[in-house]
């Protein structure tokens, strides 16, 4: 049974109904952390990775058309927006027109099946939190659901370690507290403990198409399908080039010792190798979250290995109530899903354009999602109407809470499509119709109103 602490954590689980198959992958980190291991990848360790662009491959139509008939779809949903002060999933945020992430998720799969005469299930992997909310609000979609196949499955849970004797915190005060998710990567162990994964095998799906359903951009093309179908690969993911705005975020990489594609996160990356994590000339690229795999491959590979993928341990070190900085340091053991491909031999990278990367992880992200930068067309699929993506960055101090963002553009965004930058510093509200030409810079020490129909010009020609 392992130490007294592994001991506590798994009864902690098992009494609060934690599948064993996540049990069994919660106590294989554990023994990771009694033995030292930090999971971090030394910069000595890897070189920079390329890959072909998906602009530059011939994908044949027929291919494409099979390989989306033969896609599974699944929504990463467990994330409840409290950075941005919501409380419920943050996917039910009104995008445009009334409508929320969750709409256009399922409006972009509906019009797929229409046009391309698939069965295309959706399915959602929510948190404890976000699948009553979810399901409530995917329940206008009668036709949404794909018989013998459910619209959700349950993300695990895993207890909060002290850091000071890997025991599982308690925290009387708000017990939730003591719990948190293991990552993404708890895909592939939810897939498994609640047997989806064998019942879309049973059912006939080849791929698995999976991405965060705060990224819009994220549409199950048959064009990548294809491309994937064609290559026989039995993993893959979709990457961008690195902006200015990545430079802090994961980049993929190649292992020196094995040649295997690797994708090194923020949290594994040594305090010294932190400006080789910055240079976005040495490390090009970054993940966009949005993968595909082979079904059967990953069966595979998880019956090989008894349920337990193995993939890169990530410590967090964080305090058991993150809104107090007093409170006992925990550890909490994490994965990413992406570290799977380094998992399967033969595993491959494709170079997308930035329009199927558009997550939403801040109000910033959020303002330009709501602007005239992109046009939503019948497909519901997101169409960048300006030539480039503003940079954003709104005072935290009156914008990071979305019940505080939206008071200060009560008329709805205003137009960015001519804009380079727009930084908001106090607390500035927008009438209806502004536009933002250039790079503009707005605020001041007492509260201002932009008036309605104003241009922001920070073009001294304009």
């Amino acid at each position: 049974m392992g130490s007294p602490g592994l001991r506590a954590a798994r009864e902690k689980m098992k009494a609060a109904g934690v599948d064993e198959v996540a049990v069994e992958t919660f106590a294989h980190y554990y023994r990771l952390l009694e033995h030292g291991e930090t999971g971090m990848i030394p910069e000595s360790s890897i070189e920079p990775v390329d890959m072909e662009s998906l602009a530059d491959v011939e994908v044949d139509d027929e291919v494409a058309t099979r390989a989306i008939t033969e896609t599974a779809v699944i929504k990463l949903n467990g994330g409840l927006g409290t950075s941005m002060g919501m409380d419920r999933a943050k996917s039910l945020l009104c995008v445009r027109r009334g409508l929320s992430f969750l709409d256009i998720i399922a409006r972009q799969v509906l019009h797929l099946r229409q046009q391309h005469q698939a069965r295309l299930p959706l399915i959602f992997m929510n948190s404890f939190r976000t699948s009553g909310d979810t399901m409530d609000a995917l329940a206008r979609y009668d036709d949404l659901p794909v018989a013998g196949l459910p619209l959700e499955f349950l993300q695990n849970k895993e207890p909060k370690l002290l850091v000071k004797d890997l025991s599982p915190v308690s925290w009387p005060k708000d017990p939730d507290l003591e719990w948190c998710p293991p990552g993404h990567g708890d895909l592939y162990t939810a897939l498994r403990g609640t047997g989806l994964l064998d019942q879309l095998i049973e059912a006939g799906y080849r791929y698995v198409f999976v991405s965060n359903s705060d990224n819009l951009g994220a549409v199950p093309d048959p064009r990548v399908a294809g491309w994937f179908a064609a290559s026989g690969a039995p993993f893959a993911i979709e990457a961008v080039r690195r902006t200015a705005s990545d430079r802090k975020g994961g980049h993929f990489a190649r292992r020196k010792s094995d040649g295997r594609i690797v994708l090194r996160e923020t949290a594994q990356t040594l305090e010294e190798d932190k400006a080789a994590l910055g240079d976005l000339e040495r490390h090009r690229f970054t993940s966009t979250n949005n993968l595909w795999f082979d079904l059967q491959a990953m069966k595979d590979a998880l019956d090989q290995r008894e349920g337990i993928l193995g993939l890169p341990l990530i410590k967090n070190v964080k305090n058991v109530d993150p809104g107090d900085k007093k409170s006992p340091e925990v550890i909490q053991v994490e994965t990413a899903m992406g570290a799977a491909i380094e998992v399967f031999e033969g595993a491959r990278l494709i170079e997308v354009g930035r329009d199927r990367f558009v997550p939403v992880k801040t109000t910033n992200d959020l303002l330009v999602l709501r602007s005239d930068v992109y046009a939503i067309g019948k497909d519901f699929v997101l169409d960048q109407e300006a030539e480039q993506v503003p940079f954003v960055e709104l005072d935290e101090t009156y914008y990071k809470l979305v019940g505080e963002f939206d008071k200060r553009f009560p008329e709805g965004a205003p137009s960015l499509k001519q804009a380079q930058r727009l930084s908001i510093a106090g607390d500035v509200t927008f009438g209806h119709g502004v536009s933002v030409v250039g790079d503009v810079t707005v605020g001041g020490r007492s509260a201002q109103r932009v008036e309605p129909g104003a241009v922001l010009s920070g073009d001294p020609d304009a």
